[in-house]
């Protein structure tokens, strides 16, 4: 089976054990490092790092002082952690459709649900690749609302040379499977100096040094053991993201002309990192998408969806309080793409036979 991602930290071996050696493991010395190391690639002043990438989503909206009300315009298209962040903050969800070119909210649509309440614009970098920061940064500013990136999926990716996470508030994932990871981790980024001071002393139980208290805090630290996984891989990302990106140019090339197959497009002025290479299945393939997963794994192609459905629909948020009138049948462009996205192995482990084994096998399944 190529599957569909590889995680690789051996290189973090002999940071690992320093830590192990020093005796202190909690937030220190080596988180600090490597909070350097994530401002240097992200652009930003400012790295702060806490324990997940929901965390840096929740405390980014915490640290704005939202009122009950107040609303965040965000992606119906995106993992359950950007929805759940919001109604954990306490604010109110307004969902604007996305386009199917970047997979990312769209301007137009972003304009036409932004209201007097809105105080807050949330885009989701979905797979690697930006959204259209020309249009919504803006936008923003016109309408004088605070931009919180999801970043999850996008470490080092850029619009126009301006990197992902640099425009307002970043929230960046380091989760296992992101391009880079510390197992469970999350960093927040900013230029902003006052706010940086506020999220450190926020995850840090409101203490602004021991047993001073400045608020009412939380435990969103990261551990040096954390930290030093991902150190190594921050160092060498330049060349792990040139190993997607060659991959992800394969793919395309090969690809290219299958019958029903949509190949994921890299927009004029932006740099894709490939989190995930995602085709759409479209509705004159031979196969359906659930069906051509399963002929890929029955091939030993490793494969996923990411999502199978508009984020809010699901029984659980029917009926919420902070999510009003939100019906799928409002978001088409967010419905079709959920009915069709497939996810294709991009790592930057695999091999040159790899890659033509997917593009064989895809060809071969989709009748090319």
């Amino acid at each position: 089976m190529i599957p569909i991602t590889v995680v690789d930290v051996r290189a973090a071996e002999d940071l690992v054990v320093e830590v192990l050696r020093s005796g202190a493991i909690a937030q220190g010395p080596m988180v600090k490092r490597f909070e350097d190391a994530f401002a240097h690639v992200s652009g930003t002043k400012h790295a702060i790092a806490v324990n997940n990438g929901t965390t840096a989503l929740v405390a980014s909206l915490q640290a704005l002082d939202l009122q009950p009300g107040d609303e965040v315009v965000t992606s119906p298209f995106t993992f359950v952690a950007t929805l759940n962040a919001i109604l954990e903050a306490g604010a109110t969800v307004r969902f604007a459709d996305i386009r199917r070119d970047d997979f990312a909210i769209d301007p137009d649509a972003v304009a036409a649900a932004v209201g007097p309440r809105t105080k807050v614009l949330m885009p989701v970098h979905l797979y690697g690749q930006t959204a259209d920061m020309g249009k919504l940064a803006p936008l923003a500013a016109e309408h004088g609302l605070h931009v919180v990136e999801d970043s999850a999926q996008a470490v080092g990716a850029s619009f126009e040379g301006r990197k992902a996470g640099s425009y307002g508030i970043g929230c960046f994932s380091l989760y296992a499977t992101k391009n880079v990871t510390t197992a469970e981790g999350g960093v927040i980024t900013t230029d902003d100096d006052a706010l940086a001071d506020k999220l450190r002393v926020m995850r840090n139980q409101g203490m602004k040094a021991r047993y001073q208290y400045e608020m009412a805090g939380h435990n969103y630290r990261m551990t040096d053991l954390h930290a030093a996984v991902g150190i190594p891989q921050l160092e060498k990302l330049d060349q792990l993201t040139a190993a997607r990106q060659a991959n992800a140019k394969r793919l395309s090339e090969g690809l290219a002309g299958t019958p029903g197959l949509e190949v994921p497009q890299v927009l004029p002025g932006r740099e894709h990192v490939w989190h995930q290479y995602t085709v759409l299945v479209g509705p004159h393939a031979m196969l359906s998408r659930e069906e051509f997963a399963s002929a890929l794994t029955e091939r030993g192609i490793g494969n996923g969806i990411y999502y199978p459905k508009i984020v809010f629909d699901y029984e659980c948020y029917r009926g919420h309080p902070l999510i009003p009138d939100a019906r799928v049948e409002d978001f088409p462009v967010a419905g079709a793409v959920a009915a069709q996205a497939l996810s294709l192995p991009v790592h930057p482990h695999l091999t040159e036979s790899e890659v033509d084994q997917i593009i064989e096998t895809v060809r071969e399944v989709l009748g090319a």
